[in-house]
This record gives structure tokens, sequence and C-alpha cells, in this order.
């Protein structure tokens, strides 16, 4: 048998905290001194405490860490496992995120205050143009990339020919911002005349008239050309006629490098 303090340093876990352990009914030493209250505790027990430091490591609490330990049946063990392990790559997808925000706000001090200069504003007459169209209430604009995938599925037997030059947009038809249950169109310019599926519209839409501007790079700072746009259209005569829309000249099923996007930013415009 190993004494308290002997067990610690093999085991790599506190005295106190092997306390601890003992008082909340995680790991009880195999023998205490009536006498002196001294914990012994076997060489056996090493194992225990080596799942349990791991299952802390993990993240998970005493009492999960209990639960797992008095379960039986390792394929419960191994649910367990992978639920806590879809957690962590959610958890880890979210500070990824907060961390290039991070970096890109670091990246941008001082220079937003002359946005307009880093974009041009163009205004343009965007022509009449026939599209193959999906539009559909999603979870949150992330998963706009299911609605090209319903696009491509489900018109792959009718040799669909892309116009040229072949546009492939995103439309927000929200009239405010949504975090969740966004009403979200895409759409790509075809050539030819096609038949209607499931989920696939094909459609012409109307000439109209833009002010667009240029985004070069990530999607999470797009929101700086929207806003430079919005800027412009009040500063210049113009009003809001229609929903806000983007150009996907570059997009993610072209390139994996969110630095070699390429996002024109439109608002349908009429003069005052």
């Amino acid at each position: 048998m190993l004494k308290i303090g002997d067990f610690s340093k093999l085991s790599r876990i506190s005295v106190r905290m092997l306390r601890h352990y003992d008082e909340v009914g995680l790991l009880h030493p195999c023998k205490t001194d009536n006498f002196t209250g001294y914990r012994f505790y076997s060489e056996e027990q090493l194992m225990d405490a080596g799942r349990i430091a791991a299952l802390r490591d993990m993240g998970f609490g005493l009492l999960s860490i209990a639960d797992m330990l008095r379960e039986e049946q390792p394929e419960l063990v191994r649910e367990r496992l992978e639920l806590h392990r879809k957690e962590l790559q959610a958890q880890s997808a979210d500070v990824g995120h907060k961390l290039r925000l991070t970096e890109l706000a670091i990246a941008r001090l001082g220079k937003d205050k002359n946005m307009e200069n880093n974009y041009g504003i163009t205004v343009k007459e965007l022509p009449a143009r026939y599209v193959a169209s999906v539009r559909s209430i999603i979870e949150s604009y992330n998963y706009e990339g299911r609605l090209w995938h319903y696009l491509m599925s489900e018109t792959k037997d009718q040799g669909m020919q892309p116009a040229e030059p072949c546009l492939a947009f995103g439309i927000y038809h929200d009239r405010e911002f949504k975090e969740h249950d966004v009403d979200v169109e895409i759409q790509m310019t075809v050539s030819g005349s096609y038949t209607d599926t499931e989920h696939v519209k094909f459609k012409e839409e109307p000439p109209c008239l833009v002010a667009s501007a240029m985004h070069y790079g990530s999607y999470e700072e797009v929101g700086r050309a929207t806003a430079t746009v919005a800027a412009w259209i009040e500063a210049n005569g113009y009003e809001y006629n229609g929903t806000m829309f983007s150009i996907y000249h570059v997009s993610p099923h072209q390139t994996q490098n969110p630095d070699e996007l390429v996002t024109e930013v439109c608002y349908p415009v009429r003069k005052r």
C-alpha cells in the first residue's frame, strides 16, 4: 500500500485533490487508519487515478467522471466521449472564429477612417438575366451551401449550361438581420430552357440599377463593404430600391483560402 503522499507523487494528483475525491466519493483510499486518519492507497488504484486525471484534462466534471468510471458498458462510455468530442469541436470552431475577428480588428486599426477610399463604389445597370434559383428558410447564413447543393444535385441530369458570363448570387430577403431562420435565395445565370425541380426554379430577372463595391477577402469583413456602400447611397442622392444581394466572383467553391474570395456587395437603388 502507498501513503497518500507517495500516491500523490505517482498519480500526479495533489494531496488536497485526493482528499476532495475521497469526500465526493470519486476515489476512496483502500484503507484509512482509524487512529491516525492516514489514508492509504493500493498500487491498482493508480489506474483509476490516471483515468480520472485524463477525463479531467478532457474537460469532464467530477459528476460525469464518476458516472463514467461506474459504467461497465464500453459502448456507453464511447457515446459519452463522442458527444464530448462534438461539443469540443463546436467550441473550437467558435474560438477560432473569434480569434480571426480579433486578428482582423488588430489589422485594420486606424484604417476605417477612410473606408470609402478602400472601396470603389460603382453605380451600374445589371442587365436582365435568366437564372436557376433556390430559395429557402435556413438555420443561419452559414448554411447557404446547402442551397447550392440543391441547385447542382437536382439539375445534373438536365445538362444545364451556365451563361456567359456566369454569375452567382446570394440574395437576402429578410427586412432585418436575423441570427436564425433566415430567408435566403441563391441564383446562377444560365442559358437554355430547363424544367423546375423540387427546390430549383428557373425564371427571368429584370434589369436593375445597383450601387456596388468589390470586397476582397474573408466574409467576416464583408460588413465593412456593405457599410461603405450604404453610407455612399445616403450621401449621393440615392435610395434603396430592392433587396440587397451579393455576387460571388470567387466563391468558396473555387478556393479554400478566404483571402482569395471576391464578393461584390450590391444594393438596388434609384435616384431620390
